[in-house]
């Protein structure tokens, strides 16, 4: 069997500011809500990331992808991680609060796992890994709050969309290894606008956004921070991660969503840092170190060097 493909420092620094991105993207969700429908903040989000890279792509002289196969997986990417998970999310959280949905979506890591280990070659299942991603979900329950997780049952079709969302975003990590020889900016500025062709009948035929009133400076503000940071950024540094990491270390970012968004409220709204809060970084950090096998390792050759 192969041996699992690993992080190195680079990655790491690369995950946690993926982590930071999207964490921050509940900020701007929070404000863009307040006067945009879900599905019209989504097809915004993606749109306005696609045309920012078409334009970084333009100005940098980088050629196109004009191969037709080549749009075709852009067209199955956008769709596994945007599109789908993206719809079922925003339907689900109509039912369910957002503290059960994170918990629900951070079993990602724990389907891809499981995916991984039978679609692909070099990313097995092991104990280490499956112990780290069980920590992981253990650390985010804990950390979002007990109540939260006492949900679960009620609005049980809700919380099947979350998971099928999860499912999706694996199954996406997986796909998307086939960009390992694309750039990052090109993968990234595909999917996004297919992501954004396929939005767009949902938006008309759902939002009617020309009915909407124009939205305030703010709203616009949040908007572009999702797409500008939140994505286009963010995606960049995504497929770059999952062509030297890997879908199973990619999608780790999972657990560090919840703890860099509670990172920021504390440091921008003042939030206070409760006790349950440390531990279930306590028990994420753990199962990410259990994942990269790294610390273990050192542990072990210390303790046969006494």
């Amino acid at each position: 069997m192969s041996q699992p493909r690993t992080m190195g420092t680079t990655e790491w620094l690369l995950l946690i500011t993926l982590s930071i991105l999207w964490g921050g993207s509940f900020f701007f969700n929070a404000v863009a809500l307040d006067e945009l429908p879900p599905l019209t903040v989504v097809f915004a989000r993606v749109a306005i990331a696609a045309v920012a890279l078409w334009m970084i792509i333009a100005f940098t002289g980088q050629g196109t992808a004009s191969h037709q196969g080549l749009w075709l997986t852009f067209f199955a990417m956008g769709a596994l991680n945007n599109v789908i998970p993206f719809t079922l999310i925003v339907w689900g959280q109509t039912r369910i609060g957002s503290g059960l949905a994170s918990i629900l979506n951070a079993t990602t890591p724990l389907f891809t796992v499981i995916f991984a280990h039978w679609l692909t070659h070099d990313e097995p299942m092991t104990a280490a890994r499956l112990t780290g991603v069980v920590l992981g979900i253990l650390g985010v329950v804990i950390m979002v709050g007990m109540p939260a997780s006492e949900q679960l049952g009620l609005e049980v079709i809700a919380q099947l969309a979350v998971v099928g969302a999860a499912i999706s975003y694996a199954f996406a990590g997986i796909f998307g290894r086939r960009f390992k020889g694309t750039p990052p900016l090109m993968t990234a500025a595909g999917q996004l606008s297919t992501s954004a062709l396929m939005m767009l009948p949902l938006v008309l035929i759902v939002d009617e956004p020309w009915n909407l009133a124009a939205p305030a400076p703010q709203t616009w503000g949040a908007v572009f921070g999702l797409a500008l940071f939140s994505s286009a950024l963010a995606y960049v540094i995504y497929f770059r991660i999952l062509a030297r990491a890997g879908a199973t270390n990619l999608l780790l970012v999972t657990f560090l969503v919840p703890v860099s968004a509670l990172l920021l409220a504390i440091t921008v709204l003042g939030e206070v840092l409760e006790a349950r809060q440390v531990a279930g970084m306590i028990l994420i950090a753990l199962g990410l170190g259990a994942i990269d096998g790294r610390p273990l390792a050192a542990c072990l050759a210390a303790a046969g060097r006494r």
